[in-house]
């Protein structure tokens, strides 16, 4: 076995029955749903908690320069990467689902929710940039704004399962439907 089999092996290109492509996805949500407009969530509790004094007011600061920076970044390039990203997931869509490519079905049930989060998120920004809030109300706005995110991440990863236990059982060692 030459060392192309070995690293083909070990890095298998059918993305729904590799080990690596679930521990991928679990670690992509979990890390998506724990930073919150920027901000990671332990923050967010540490304020919630009082300790230090000075955590709140930390916790603004953050969550105001975690939002000036992505609304300037969708201000001066969004419509850019409004363009490029989608015609990034169309050709994703299109090698998925009409040219049958494994790895790109993956890549999509992993990118598509998240292009959704990401809507959401400059959303959420630019309302907490037209009405500043603080204290108790960011927190709830930040704690709502993650429970989103786990809701889609959670749909998310159940789809993607669903489909790939489909994919896996339609054209696996077991044969076909």
């Amino acid at each position: 076995m030459d060392w192309y089999d070995s690293v083909f092996e070990v890095i298998d290109m059918r993305s729904f029955s590799n080990l690596w492509y679930w521990i991928g996805l679990a670690v992509f949500w979990s890390t998506v749903s724990h930073w919150v407009l920027g901000v990671p969530y332990d923050s967010v509790l540490r304020a919630k908690r009082g300790r230090p004094e000075s955590a709140m007011q930390d916790l603004e600061d953050h969550v105001r320069v975690s939002i000036n920076r992505m609304l300037h970044i969708a201000e001066v390039a969004g419509v850019l990467i409004a363009l490029f990203g989608s015609a990034f997931m169309t050709a994703l869509a299109l090698a998925a689902f009409a040219y049958h490519i494994e790895f790109a079905k993956a890549l999509f049930l992993l990118l598509a929710p998240f292009a959704l989060l990401a809507l959401l998120t400059l959303r959420v920004a630019r309302k907490l940039r037209e009405t500043p809030r603080g204290g108790a109300e960011l927190i709830g706005v930040l704690a709502r704004h993650r429970l989103v995110t786990q809701s889609i991440g959670a749909v998310s990863i159940f789809v993607t399962a669903m489909y790939g236990m489909y994919v896996n059982l339609s054209t696996g060692p077991f044969g076909g439907f």
